[in-house]
């Protein structure tokens, strides 16, 4: 039994089990210290700026640890860490070369959170792809358009990006009405959709009526602009075009759209 207990606790046996209990734990208690230093923040944008960064530095610091309980287990086995260590370190140099993209996605990852290019949340258009930030890495970057779909594109590939989450949007509203009627009503039923659409969470009071925008051959123009939280844009747009119609239909103003007459054969008079 004694045998039993002391090939138990020979330190090629307990020593890997107490380095591992112990590199894990003190993860737990680095990531908890992370947190509570990085996660707050002021606003909504800048608490998801924040807990990306903790992503980020907790994946940095598990790699660490990892690679320090690795060396501690070969060196408890008798293995020269030393030597190790130098062949890591050229293997490193010969990896490096053969993996210079993947180098560059580490730099861009960096980069991304640095230069506050977008978050994890944000809503982003990549390439003419729009959609919301998923995940993001060292290496790439995941975003999820509205209607499903998942766009993975590494890191050194996104040379630029339209940030719709961090600026206020500007949505311009042309609406054709038809030459008959009467243009002081049309701009103050426009303006009284104005002034609706300010009572709509998230736009800004100073979205106005600017008027007439454009002649054409079969209806004027008239527009008006409505600031709002860019995120939002989408849903306040919809809203929006259903106030004027609600308006218009209200007022009895007519928005003109093109008709199509079939006579059936027979000569038209």
């Amino acid at each position: 039994m004694n045998k039993f207990f002391e090939g138990l606790f020979r330190k090629e046996i307990i020593g890997p089990v107490i380095i591992v209990a112990v590199g894990f734990l003190l993860h737990k208690i680095i990531k908890v210290i992370v947190e509570k230093i990085f996660i707050h923040g002021k606003n909504t944008y800048e608490q998801k700026k924040r807990k990306t960064i903790v992503n980020l530095t907790n994946n940095v610091i598990k790699f660490f640890l990892y690679a320090i309980m690795l060396i501690m287990i070969l060196d408890i086995y008798g293995i020269d860490t030393r030597s190790f260590i130098a062949s890591l370190g050229i293997a490193g140099v010969v990896i490096g070369l053969a993996l210079q993209e993947t180098a560059q996605d580490f730099i861009s990852g960096i980069a991304i959170i640095t230069d506050n290019y977008y978050v994890v949340g944000d809503l982003v258009t990549v390439n003419n792809f729009t959609g919301e930030v998923i995940e993001l890495s060292l290496k790439s970057t995941k975003i999820k358009s509205i209607s499903g779909e998942v766009l993975v594109i590494a890191n050194h590939n996104i040379t630029s990006v339209i940030n719709l989450s961090q600026e206020r949007a500007g949505i311009k509203v042309e609406v054709p009405t038809a030459y008959e009627e009467n243009s002081d009503k049309v701009e103050k039923v426009l303006k009284q959709v104005v002034e609706q659409a300010k009572k709509i969470p998230n736009v800004y009071p100073d979205s106005k009526y600017l008027g007439m925008e454009e002649f054409k051959d079969s209806a004027i123009t008239y527009s008006f602009v409505v600031y709002c939280k860019q995120s939002e844009r989408f849903d306040i747009k919809r809203r929006i075009l259903k106030l004027v119609k609600e308006f218009y239909e209200q007022e009895n103003l007519k928005i003109p759209y093109n008709q199509i007459e079939v006579h059936n054969g027979k000569d038209i008079v």
